[in-house]
């Protein structure tokens, strides 16, 4: 990496063993959490850096619960020596947290963000990410979705609620790609 570029930190969100508990139930896009490992895969071996972080619920009864028995990251997306891991308390990333600090300390002004699920806590942390003044890419297959039930009982699909949040992050939040088009374009990038 040239000294003129800034850093482009991989943020993987909330990839918790909660997620595998039949509250999440209905999840699209099975997929996503081999994608994260690639992507996780390409940024050690280029030495860029990565970030991981864990939902700490205080509600006793969430899946997420700090002192609960799923709160641990999936082993599948464990940190390794030196990568960050920051606790979060609230749905965004950056509210309570030191996310940001942590952002510009590196001196980052663009992020990747992976996780779970794209429209709870990567809605939020995009959205506010966003407002902070960062670039945000979102890879939209290393992410995921969950049937949603509006309070008249309808129920939205997995897949519809990743489209259309996908499509409302990506027309003005976020850059919304495919992963092996984000590894083809940074390599160009970084490489040019």
């Amino acid at each position: 990496m040239s000294p003129k570029q800034s850093p482009l930190p991989l943020i993987v969100l909330d990839v918790q063993d909660a997620i595998d508990r039949p509250v999440w139930d209905g999840k699209n896009n099975p997929g996503y959490l081999a994608v994260i490992q690639r992507l996780l895969a390409h940024w050690r071996e280029k030495g860029w850096p990565v970030i991981h972080v864990k939902h700490d619920e205080p509600t006793p009864t969430s899946s997420y619960h700090t002192h609960g028995p799923w709160n641990a990251i999936k082993q599948e997306v464990a940190p390794i020596a030196g990568e960050p891991v920051i606790a979060k308390q609230q749905n965004c990333a950056f509210i309570g947290t030191e996310l940001d600090a942590v952002l510009k300390r590196m001196g980052a002004d663009a992020l990747v963000l992976t996780g779970v699920v794209i429209h709870n806590s990567m809605d939020a942390t995009v959205r506010a990410g966003k407002a902070l003044g960062y670039r945000i890419l979102l890879p939209s297959d290393a992410t995921t979705a969950v049937p949603v039930r509006t309070p008249d009982g309808r129920i939205w699909d997995a897949a519809a609620v990743q489209d259309l949040t996908l499509a409302i992050l990506g027309g003005e939040y976020a850059e919304v790609v495919k992963s092996e088009e984000l590894i083809a374009r940074i390599g160009e990038e970084r490489n040019g």
